[in-house]
């Protein structure tokens, strides 16, 4: 008899292979027909709101795996959101300003930004912007990012350009922004002054020289023939030289060395005569700081006098304690020298040319100068010491090139006026981790104020007009809603093709002369003020979204970006942050722990994994990291993710293929009616999906992973679904021990879809379109399970959890019989048990069904002392293990090994309970 045909064999159409590349496109294109946002947005509708603002990222290029991460996390947050019953719409954004599409499209060939109209210029950019939004948006939908992409929102837009500009004016008109001449970090690279935000420090190797300043007038402090000695790393700073810095707690001292007389801080005079090469030295005189204050040096080659000032930014940490001070290059140097009213030189141009300011270097890149400045220092005899130093410096994070501090007319934001509220701020929000409070609070509470102009034409402009006559700044609540309005209908690029008339509302005069002529501002906004303005430009203006923000999450590169930028906009216009939360993540790195770079060839491309592995994978990665933190991926990582994957797209692929005959309607079973397995397997099902829950509450998306993949891999596969397959099998289809089974494992089919569908949505999705009684057409219109505590019993998991334990000892026992070719397989296999303590026996004696549970064909229980254990049982953690082959025929039904196959009159190859069987079914 053919007894296959009358076996619960599982039948299923959910395939065991994903073909993930294949299928997830199917998946999406279903999306699409559905509606799905539209469907999860109107499902939600009028439920609590959670508002995760998406970070913009710039247009310009293919997406990376840390764009994939980035978004694939917000992803998992609004599925996860949306799941637990909130209103949680995404849209997302994109940055379209800056230097980087300027750079491209200058490299294209295609346009010349000196040589064409700016407007057009302008136009370039903006269609190069675009086209890489669509390039984009493809590449992050195929990552299953569901979300408003027919409406994204765009910062080249001209509706969120006029809102810009009306957050703008509402920090002119709190007096928060202001023109000035500072010092400020000017990448001659992209000729234009940088925010710290765009700064980023790189090895650099520089000149390192020590330089003797002649007294002129020692005050009676000094001798007139003694000199002051200097250390620089930028000799190219020297023209600009107007003095010297000094603490005024610090002892100087005057010394003798070689041939001439030096001061010194008395603290870095050992290091001074070991840099300069003293072999001796002599203190003739030793004063304080304070008492060094106007002292008159000259300079080292120019016919000039250079102060000696008093301030507490001088330190002992190198040096010489007397800090060469150039006003129009260092921020602490503008500082003193506005003190002391010695004015401000910067003699170097937009391109890092030394200009006439800088007689005998004129048109000399800033770098190239300092050779022959050093040359000149030598002629004069002032040069004490020449060497080089490898040391941390500014780099523009654009061009990767060195900037340079130079003192120019800039507009900036002050953040003095409300430093505190920020800082109050700060300390109300969450922090994900926790370590980013500190983070961003020093950021604030150190940080100088804003440089927001950008001498570049891809930008929002500055709407400020200056007054032909008096020169006057222009600027007041009809302008800004004059320009806003024209943005509004006409986007920013109004700014440049139309005249000054044009853009004032008509009968504009200057306040301070009554002139009516003006002239218009032509540097254009930081690109961190585009998307520091998101807040106001999106969240109060879509309809469907609110301010503030629940929560901004990008990379922690972002404290010195947008979150710190988001913040000062905000607070400044509104007295509160745009966002209730902060969370961020770590970098991606290959491998081997290593930066990837595409010089390196250890980049891992999403598009690729996509395409090879498909999303999902890329997408359990992802839940796999502790994400705070940097994370490593590479093709071998991406190979046990895959492994994970099959495991739990197996599992339940085995629970759907089991339940093809199964009602939850008519069949289910309560839990009362149930056997203890099943009602263990049903508590350890509630207990994963608890702490399922509380994971995602936390966005610990790796304890989410964890959960699943062990109790798919572990707790299912592993021990209950195991044990079970008799049970489904060859029982009668409607034997009640089976359908307990399969109320066990609709449940779990039902719970395990709708946890893993934030993580793996389009498997989820895919199981749901196979799973039997569901009304809704995809699992991301459903809402989570909750844990039923009902279903937790404790005496009864504790009993369950040590049975496995014992369990577990047993099934080594068999392993070693199985490879020692003594059994075939487990059921053909009889045990003998021989527990050490009373407290096992009793355990294993009171379960049902002991053969079952083992799954071998026959099972003899010793008691402790009852017998000796047997020379050949193996002696395990508290049980001694005796495996020999089963006694008896092999019932050709269902496998089991006994003495009784065959004496069952109508069926002489089955074993009693099987021959049941087949009466009942008739065959």
């Amino acid at each position: 008899m053919d007894y296959s045909k009358t076996l619960n064999l599982p039948e299923t159409q959910f395939p065991m292979r994903g073909n993930l590349p294949q299928a997830e496109p199917a998946t999406q294109a279903r999306w699409d027909e559905l509606d799905l946002y539209r469907k999860v947005r109107e499902s939600r509708k009028g439920r609590p709101q959670f508002i995760l603002h998406d970070g913009p990222p710039y247009a310009n290029g293919d997406i990376h795996i840390g764009h994939a991460l980035n978004k694939i996390l917000k992803d998992f947050i609004v599925r996860c959101k949306t799941m637990q019953g909130f209103d949680a719409p995404y849209v997302p954004g994109w940055d379209t300003h800056g230097l980087p599409i300027e750079q491209a499209i200058a490299n294209s060939g295609k346009a010349d930004r000196k040589k064409m109209a700016v407007a057009d210029f302008r136009e370039a950019c903006k269609n190069y912007a675009l086209g890489w939004i669509e390039k984009q948006k493809a590449q992050f939908k195929r990552l299953g990012v569901i979300g408003d992409w027919d409406r994204p929102y765009i910062t080249l837009d001209p509706k969120y350009e006029a809102q810009q500009i009306r957050l703008f004016g509402d920090m002119v008109k709190k007096g928060y922004i202001y023109k000035g001449l500072k010092p400020v970090y000017w990448s001659t690279s992209s000729e234009s002054a940088l925010a710290e935000a765009e700064i980023e420090y790189k090895e650099k190797t520089s000149p390192s020289i020590y330089v003797a300043f002649p007294v002129k007038d020692g005050k009676g402090v000094l001798d007139n023939d003694a000199s002051i000695v200097i250390w620089t790393t930028t000799p190219w700073t020297l023209p600009a030289n107007l003095g010297i810095s000094v603490h005024p707690e610090f002892d100087y001292v005057t010394v003798a060395a070689g041939s001439g007389k030096y001061v010194v801080a008395e603290g870095l005079l050992e290091s001074v005569a070991q840099a300069v090469g003293w072999d001796e030295t002599q203190v003739l005189a030793k004063v304080k700081g304070a008492e060094l204050d106007r002292v008159v040096c000259r300079h080292p080659f120019y016919d000039r006098d250079s102060l000696v000032m008093v301030g507490e930014h001088v330190t002992l940490d190198a040096g010489t304690g007397c800090v060469h001070t150039a006003p129009g290059h260092g921020e602490e140097d503008f500082a003193i020298g506005q003190k002391y009213g010695i004015g401000v030189l910067c003699p170097v141009d937009d391109q890092g040319y030394l200009t006439a300011e800088a007689p005998g270097f004129e048109g000399m890149f800033y770098e190239k100068a300092n050779g022959p400045i050093m040359d000149r220092l030598k002629e004069e005899g002032r040069l004490l010491a020449a060497s080089t130093i490898r040391h941390q410096y500014a780099h523009d994070w654009r061009t990767k090139k060195p900037v340079i501090y130079r003192a120019t007319e800039q507009w900036f934001a002050s953040v003095d006026g409300f430093r505190q509220q920020m800082l109050d701020e700060i300390k109300r929000i969450s922090w994900t981790p926790e370590w980013g409070e500190t983070r961003l609070h020093n950021m604030i509470a150190e940080r100088g104020d804003w440089c927001i102009s950008r001498q570049r034409s891809w930008g929002v402009p500055i709407p400020i007009f200056y007054c032909r006559k008096c020169n006057e700044p222009l600027v007041n609540d009809a302008t800004i809603e004059h320009v806003a309005n024209l943005f509004e209908r006409e986007g920013s690029n109004a700014w440049f093709q139309r005249s000054e008339a044009e853009l004032l509302p008509a009968g504009t005069t200057c306040a301070a002369c009554g002139h009516s002529e003006f002239r218009k501002e032509t540097d254009i906004m930081d690109v961190w003020f585009d998307s520091g303005s998101s807040h106001a430009a999106v969240l109060e203006t879509r309809e469907d979204l609110r301010w503030p923000a629940d929560l901004y999450l990008e990379g922690s590169d972002q404290y010195r970006g947008w979150f710190n930028s988001s913040l000062i906009t905000g607070v400044a216009v509104k007295g509160r942050a745009p966002y209730e939360g902060i969370l961020s993540h770590g970098f991606t790195l290959d491998g081997e722990g290593r930066k990837m770079s595409k010089s390196l060839g250890n980049t891992v491309d999403p598009n690729q994994v996509c395409n090879k592995l498909g999303a999902d994978i890329l997408r359990l990665w992802v839940a796999s990291t502790d994400y705070q933190a940097d994370q490593r991926i590479s093709d071998a990582i991406l190979t046990q993710i895959s492994e994970v994957y099959r495991k739990i797209r197996n599992t339940l692929r085995y629970l759907l293929s089991n339940l093809n005959d199964f009602n939850p309607e008519t069949d289910a079973v309560p839990r009362e009616s149930m056997g203890e397995l099943d009602r263990f397997a049903l508590a350890r099902l509630n207990r994963m999906t608890d702490r399922v829950l509380k994971a995602y509450d936390r966005y610990e998306f790796h304890t989410v992973y964890q959960a699943v993949h062990h109790f798919c891999a572990v707790e299912m596969s592993a021990f209950y679904l195991d044990i079970v397959k008799d049970r489904l099998y060859c029982s009668t289809p409607t034997d009640p021990a089976r359908r307990a089974c399969q109320t066990v494992l609709y449940e779990a089919l039902l719970a395990i879809t709708k946890l893993i569908a934030p993580i793996i949505p389009h498997t989820a999705d895919e199981v749901w379109r196979h799973t039997p009684a569901v009304q809704l057409p995809s699992v991301h219109l459903a809402e989570f399970p909750q844990a039923d505590q009902s279903a937790y019993d404790e005496t009864l998991e504790k009993k369950w959890s040590r049975f496995l334990e014992v369990r577990d000892e047993i099934m080594k026992a068999l392993e070693g019989a199985r490879k020692d070719k003594r059994i075939n397989s487990n059921l053909g296999a009889k045990v003998e048990l021989f527990p050490e303590s009373a407290e096992t026996f009793e355990l294993l004696n009171g379960m049902d069904r002991l053969d079952q549970l083992l799954i071998v064909s026959q099972v003899a229980l010793v008691s402790p002392g009852a017998a000796a254990v047997p020379e050949d049982a193996v002696k395990l953690d508290g049980i001694a293990v005796r495996v020999t082959p089963a006694e008896g025929g092999k019932c050709e039904r269902c496998w089991v090994v006994l003495p009784e196959v065959g004496k069952h009159g109508h069926h002489e190859d089955v074993c009693p309970r099987c021959a049941e069987v087949l009466t009942e079914i008739g065959a």
